[in-house]
């Protein structure tokens, strides 16, 4: 009967927190749209310099997959803790910012500017994968690599962005201030919950995403 209750308990606080989530979503929806379409913005920019860019610049960044890939194979053994450890630190500041960002009257665009270079960086490094490696590779080490934390820390990042902007607002259009701080509590604990599956994306990253890499570049890439 006990493993039956905790088992019940647990289904109504997932479901509680989907609840929420759908919630939070539909009442947002509008500016979910917006930052989706810088998010998409930068992914087509990213690809666009890509395909524009000369030999001189992208032939670094082919000699440093290539360096990747043959230490990788060499045997070269991954420091988990010093690899959680810095993408944590790297999701802790970047939580920060957006935090921050969001408490100010000037913020919003730079918020803008950091989900869009979210969105650069993620398709110039596919771009990048796919060219240095081919298709079959490339395709194959950015889905082993890239693609399962990201479906946790992109709809994340989106979440983040949505959050300061619902704050900027709430600043621009109510000035008072017990109205504000309350707003300011929720953009606070919502960033600390993001960063809850920030978290977990790191771990995702760290014990699942670059043993998948080790794997595929091992018994898969030149092979």
């Amino acid at each position: 009967m006990k493993k039956y209750k905790n088992r019940n308990i647990n289904k109504s606080i997932f479901s509680i927190i989907t609840d929420e989530i759908k919630l939070h979503i539909i009442n947002n929806l509008n500016l979910y749209i917006i930052v989706s379409i810088f998010f998409l913005i930068g992914i087509i920019a990213g690809v666009l310099f890509f395909n524009n860019i000369n030999d001189n610049i992208q032939k670094p960044i082919n000699n440093y997959i290539e360096n990747f890939i043959n230490i990788l194979k060499s045997g070269y053994e991954i420091d988990y803790n010093l690899l959680l450890r810095q993408i944590v630190i790297n999701y802790i500041i970047y939580v920060f910012i957006i935090w921050f960002l969001g408490c100010t009257m000037i913020g919003i665009p730079i918020v803008y500017t950091i989900i869009t270079w979210k969105g650069f960086s993620f398709s110039y490094s596919i771009s990048s994968i796919i060219s240095c490696l081919g298709i079959r590779n490339g395709i194959i080490f950015s889905l082993s690599g890239l693609f399962i934390q990201n479906i946790i820390s992109i709809p994340v990042i989106l979440a983040l962005g949505v959050s300061g902007n619902k704050l900027y607002k709430k600043i621009i259009q109510d000035k008072r201030k017990e109205n504000i701080k309350i707003e300011l509590i929720k953009h606070t604990i919502f960033c600390l919950l993001m960063l809850v599956f920030l978290i977990i994306s790191a771990l995702i990253e760290t014990y699942i995403s670059s043993n998948l890499i080790r794997f595929f570049v091992i018994n898969f890439i030149n092979s």
